[in-house]
């Protein structure tokens, strides 16, 4: 895969090399679903792979996403893990111009609102009200910008369009299609059951004049003979006015970033791993956090052939596995409660005095020190940790957000941070050391722990990082792949969507109706 490019400024327009080309300047549609996780973010990751392959210059757009799986990008803000997958799939590297409204739920009540990138504070459902029309004139300028500076903007929308109660204060649905006057593409899941009856209630459902704005419908993860499903689509069609504009498959083999923490269901494999290379599997048990932030930390472990990842809710599924990870959270100290209620701390706490291996990510790597205090996050004051590591973290009200790079030993890697919480005392060896010489992270043996993302997708690293956790399992028979590269595989994922949205959708026609 070509490697990505930076989104070039308002300031600097590129002019369509191909001035004869069948996609002109500044067209853009919105890709809106039945409900949430129906599709919409593979399918605008398949339609930008597509175009890009094209040698059209497209680019990605969520007015507002909320979710806990969050980028940093190059201009030190970050933005939803999907418009970064997006954007990888344009050619782009991700910016804050691809979701310039972003919210990272703490709790089932309050979110913290990021807005281009930056933390502008927390907010509840009421109060968002006062914030819309500045964020509705952030989204509005955004969005421009790109139709400035690209020939094909397509966008995403949140959750459905029908949640008709919500419209008033609409940024992603049909207030963008209306703000932008934009064609709309809605994606209905039939996997889920009702599919007929989610598009026709979600068109019938809104007002005339954003009922008209939907302009074609796709089916996803579409199983069996389509010529059974047509005779409902034909009707469909009938009824609403609106035709099917492709039926997508199910595809199993498309599973690597997950648009959304919520996604993640306790005692559910990740993945699709290869046969182990050697004579045994090596086994992963990713827990499954309440309030769980940056999951798809864990999936570069599931590209490992012989690796199986599960996340797990139970102290029982964790006691024969080779390696626990202790992800990333939104709610730090909310989640470290949680785990010793469920009983799986003192599990924890076992498997270490038992000599198997335990790696703590960002929030994950904070929970497995002696002590937190935090008057931001959670106002609990000090709050004792796990103690499998000498390390105490206090949070400041400032968010860190750096891309990152470094060195572990003599192996170059590279993530990024997404934390409030700093470590003001460490007592166990650097797992690495920055760029700029500073020492991250922590090594107690069988226990590791990081506040960087994206560190397991450094392949070398880890190869190494697997060696060590198959060497303290005491078993035999587990063989590290010496040529696995998740940079590959996600490309490998992004071609396969733009294969499924090029046989199975009328490309043609979707761009059409952004004319």
């Amino acid at each position: 895969m070509d490697r990505p490019v930076r989104a070039h400024s308002r300031g600097h327009r590129r002019r369509s090399r191909d001035p004869d080309a069948s996609v002109t300047r500044g067209r853009s549609l919105l890709v809106a679903g039945t409900t949430s996780d129906a599709g919409k973010s593979v399918l605008v990751a398949g339609l930008c792979r597509l175009l890009a392959r094209r040698g059209v210059r497209v680019a990605p757009f969520k007015a507002q996403n909320m979710s806990n799986n969050s980028v940093v990008t190059l201009d030190g803000g970050e933005i939803g893990r999907a418009q970064a997958l997006q954007a990888t799939a344009c050619g782009l590297e991700p910016s804050v111009r691809f979701n310039p409204v972003l919210l990272k739920p703490g709790s089932d009540r309050r979110s913290q609102l990021v807005v281009r990138g930056r933390v502008r504070g927390s907010v509840g459902a009421r109060d968002y009200v006062r914030h819309r029309e500045a964020l509705r004139a952030v989204v509005a300028a955004e969005l421009a910008g790109l139709r400035d500076d690209f020939e094909f903007v397509i966008c995403e929308g949140a959750g459905s369009p029908a949640e008709i109660n919500l419209r008033a204060t609409d940024l992603a649905n049909m207030g963008l299609a209306e703000a932008g006057d934009l064609p709309v593409l809605l994606v209905g899941d039939i996997d889920r059951g009702g599919l007929l009856a989610h598009l026709y209630g979600t068109v019938m459902i809104l007002e005339p004049a954003d009922r008209a704005r939907i302009r074609g419908f796709v089916v996803n993860k579409f199983r069996g003979d389509v010529e059974i499903l047509r005779p409902g689509l034909d009707e469909l069609t009938r009824r609403t006015e609106v035709p099917t504009l492709g039926v997508v498959p199910f595809e199993p083999e498309l599973w690597l970033d997950a648009e959304d923490s919520l996604g993640t269901v306790a005692d559910a494999p990740v993945g699709r791993p290869g046969p182990p290379l050697g004579s045994r599997w090596l086994t992963v048990a990713a827990i499954r956090l309440p309030r769980v932030s940056n999951s798809t930390d864990v999936e570069a472990l599931a590209c490992e052939p012989g690796v199986a990842v599960r996340w797990v809710s139970d102290p029982s599924r964790i006691a024969d596995a080779d390696l626990v990870v202790l992800p990333g959270t939104k709610a730090t100290v909310a989640d470290l409660a949680w785990l010793r209620t469920t009983g799986i701390a003192a599990e924890l706490v076992r498997r270490v005095r038992a000599g198997r291996s335990v790696l703590g990510i960002c929030g994950g790597y904070q929970m497995l020190g002696t002590r937190i205090v935090d008057e931001v996050e959670s106002g609990a004051g000090t709050v004792p940790g796990l103690g499998l590591l000498e390390l105490e973290v206090r949070f400041a009200p400032q968010k860190v957000l750096r891309r990152v790079s470094g060195r572990a030993g003599t192996i170059a890697v590279s993530g990024y941070e997404i934390h409030h919480g700093r470590v003001v005392r460490r007592g166990d060896p650097a797992l690495l050391r920055r760029s700029d010489g500073i020492p991250e992270g922590s090594v107690r043996d069988v226990v590791t722990g990081t506040h960087w993302h994206g560190l397991l997708e450094c392949d070398e690293f880890r190869r190494r990082y697997l060696r060590e956790v198959d060497r303290h399992s005491g078993r035999s028979g587990f063989v590290v792949s010496p040529d696995t590269s998740v940079a590959r595989v996600r490309a490998a994922q992004l071609d396969l969507l733009a294969d499924l949205v090029q046989q199975h959708v009328d490309v043609d026609a979707v761009i059409e109706l952004a004319r």
